[in-house]
């Protein structure tokens, strides 16, 4: 029976796991990709932001559709768009530079699959509705940190799968290999989920369809404590995007290979797993989430400047030392902020909502690499970071309200009203 009520969250973990996965590959080619492709800096920077442009849009619609018909078809949906993608994806990096499918040229393919992966990877927003479904308000902090320990496991290995298939050269080619491999991975999970993952949504909490995407977002952003959160997670996640869209460029001034790129990565997913699944977890259950985001803000803010301390003494040395702080602080803040919002949220509208926190995350996923390559071609190869660690003072002033904001959720469930703890999954059966 411990086995049955472990499954669904276990196949809601591998699904984060995949669509991060996918990321972890992309990610550290994609600014090295204006080389291998003749892409100019525009080109680059659309590339990038097209995924998290499809997920601003996507996912408060995936989450408000999961709230009428339930979490189960949009979670298939996004496991099948994300096998379509990759597949795509690694087809078109096999005809190199100079090849075309139907007219197109690899570049105009390369957009389409991250646009695919980004409306498929908006189905997130609906594993965090599948969480809140199945934990009670005590543990929704730790089943939020079960999605942020499945987003560090695909960033771990996504990059350690794609060193596998570039040179330790410099300028290598791109393999399309670790596209096939996301693929096959999505559609195992597909297949997993289709068989083994039941439904969340209760009888009778199912509603009408709502309002437009804008809509629900100025809306909001007028419930005042949802508004902070929101506002809070928009600047956590634009100071991060800074640096992980720009710690690919910082590694190659510094002189690192495409491979030692790749392992660099991993290296952060390996920190933000063992902080999310062995850390963050368990300090949810001695902390509030208002103190648990407290501190990571505080933590992520030391640990942005130290990064723009070792870019600026150009050693790589200290950036292995000084990228668990920032991350380790992040791990803190994302999951809390996320329970924050759920907490304050009735329990009908929690895909909606919970849409609309992912639909700022990828907002500011879109502004976030913008603004930090523009610093970092304009400016000093530090500035990212140091502008990441000042607005994330400004997201301390907003985390320190919402401490002492003495207000609860606006939800209308009660611990007793939601599944025991043994509905979760433990820590030690997601890493």
């Amino acid at each position: 029976m411990a086995e049955s009520k472990k499954t669904p969250l276990l196949i809601i973990f591998v699904t984060v796991f995949i669509d991060l996965l996918g990321f972890g590959i992309v990610l550290p080619l994609l600014p090295r990709y204006a080389k291998a492709f003749d892409a100019g800096k525009w080109e680059l920077g659309a590339l990038m932001a097209s995924f998290s442009a499809m997920q601003f849009l996507f996912a408060p619609i995936w989450g408000r559709v999961s709230d009428r018909i339930g979490r189960r078809p949009i979670i298939l949906l996004g496991l099948a768009g994300s096998t379509l993608s990759y597949a795509l994806f690694g087809y078109a990096s096999s005809l190199g530079g100079n090849g075309q499918i139907l007219g197109l040229g690899i570049l105009s393919w390369l957009f389409i699959t991250r646009i695919g992966a980004g409306i498929a990877g908006a189905t997130i927003p609906t594993a965090q509705a599948y969480i809140a479904d199945t934990t009670g308000r005590s543990d929704r902090t730790k089943g939020m940190a079960l999605i942020g320990a499945a987003f560090g496991i695909g960033f771990t290995f996504g990059p350690l799968i794609g060193a596998m298939f570039v040179s330790s050269e410099q300028g290598g080619p791109p393999s399309p290999y670790a596209g096939y491999v996301a693929a096959g991975l999505s559609g195992a999970a597909f297949l997993w989920a289709l068989l083994k993952l039941p439904e969340s949504l209760k009888p009778g909490e199912s509603v009408s369809a709502g309002e437009s995407h804008l809509r629900n977002l100025g809306a909001a952003f007028k419930e005042a404590t949802i508004g902070m959160v929101l506002l809070a997670i928009f600047l956590t996640t634009f100071a991060f995007a800074q640096f992980e869209s720009t710690l690919s460029l910082l590694t190659e001034s510094l002189g690192e290979s495409d491979k030692d790129n790749f392992l660099l990565f991993a290296y952060v997913g390996l920190v933000l797993t063992l902080s999310q699944g062995m850390i963050i977890r368990r300090l949810a259950t001695r902390m509030s989430p208002q103190n648990l985001a407290l501190g990571g803000t505080a933590v992520m803010i030391v640990g942005l400047a130290l990064i723009g301390l070792a870019g600026r003494n150009g050693s790589v040395g200290q950036l292995y030392w000084f990228l668990p702080i920032a991350v380790i602080g992040f791990s803190a803040v994302t999951p809390s902020l996320q329970s924050l919002l759920s907490l304050r949220t009735p329990s009908d509208r929690q895909g909606e909502v919970l849409g609309t926190g992912q639909s700022m995350s990828a907002l500011a996923r879109i502004l976030g690499p913008i603004a930090g390559m523009r610093l970092f071609d304009a400016a000093h190869v530090e500035w990212p970071y140091w502008m990441g660690a000042g607005l994330m003072l400004v997201g301390l002033v907003l985390v320190a309200k919402l401490r002492g904001d003495a207000g609860t959720s606006s939800s209308a469930e009660s611990d007793s009203d939601q599944p025991s703890p043994d509905a979760a999954v433990s820590s030690d059966d997601a890493s």
